[in-house]
């Protein structure tokens, strides 16, 4: 894991701004820059000691364009099959769906999502934000579709939304929103993040969940198929700074879930 930080507006070599990113070690990263694979403002750089301010820096290396991050935080739609999890058992970890680099600099999830569950996961190296945009008190609204075993109805719906007591906890939890969809589709909105929550909330209502998508993370929205969905099923792609913006600006209350394609 990369223990070197990218120093906002004061220039930095290259190679150290490829070993901050998660491409080696500083031997590797002046090996591909020397080697011709590494390109900066669409010109091939073969010094590593090549200076460049990282704000707002893009590279290109080995074909791929690469934003200079101080803290990298990506989107990954994930598939079913998946484990959240470095250490999986049964089923392969999501991380193998990420490039080396990423998983150099130590991304983790943004919470869990189980292995047959789809949609937005984020992963991140930065703790905080982890935290922050996983703590219920910040209340970052996370969607999901539900696909049921049994038609929904307004009784149910109603429930959720006032609160049902799960097996572990006498506290009860509730939906900050609820729709039906469809026969068998409901739309869930949660802020708190409790394990197998919204299996478990169906479950609690009289119903049980066939499939899950989760379609909303704050502001960002990953429909579920036959809808286009950026990134595709199983690919990744870095959140925007705007989009990141959007995130923390949801977890005060100042921002909505995007619309999600049922």
């Amino acid at each position: 894991m990369s223990t070197h930080k990218t120093k906002p507006g004061k220039p930095e070599r290259l190679d150290e701004l490829l070993f901050s990113q998660g491409f080696g070690t500083r031997r590797v990263c002046a090996g591909l820059i020397e080697q011709g694979l590494v390109r900066v403002h669409d010109e091939t750089v073969t010094d590593p000691g090549a200076l460049f301010a990282a704000d707002g820096l893009v590279l290109e290396v080995e074909g791929q364009a690469w934003p200079v991050q101080a803290t990298a935080l990506v989107l990954l739609n994930k598939p079913a099959g998946y484990e959240c999890s470095q250490k999986p058992g049964a089923w392969p970890s999501v991380m193998l769906l990420l490039p080396p680099p990423l998983r150099t600099r130590g991304v983790q999830p943004v919470g869990r999502l189980d292995q047959d569950t789809t949609g937005a996961l984020l992963l991140t190296d930065d703790g905080s934000l982890i935290h922050r945009l996983t703590s219920p008190k910040h209340h970052v609204p996370k969607v999901y579709e539900v696909h049921t075993a049994r038609p929904v109805d307004e009784a149910q719906v109603k429930r959720l939304r006032e609160g049902v007591v799960l097996l572990d906890d006498p506290v009860a939890v509730h939906a900050e929103g609820c729709e039906i969809i469809g026969p068998q589709h409901l739309r869930l909105t949660l802020v708190q993040g409790k394990y197998h929550q919204v299996k478990r909330m169906v479950a609690a209502v009289g119903n049980h969940c066939e499939a899950l998508h989760r379609s909303g993370f704050g502001a960002i929205a990953v429909p579920e198929p036959p809808a286009e969905a950026d990134p595709a099923p199983g690919r990744w792609r870095f959140v925007s700074a705007a989009e990141r913006a959007a995130l923390l600006a949801a977890g005060k209350g100042g921002g909505k879930p995007a619309p999600a394609a049922g």
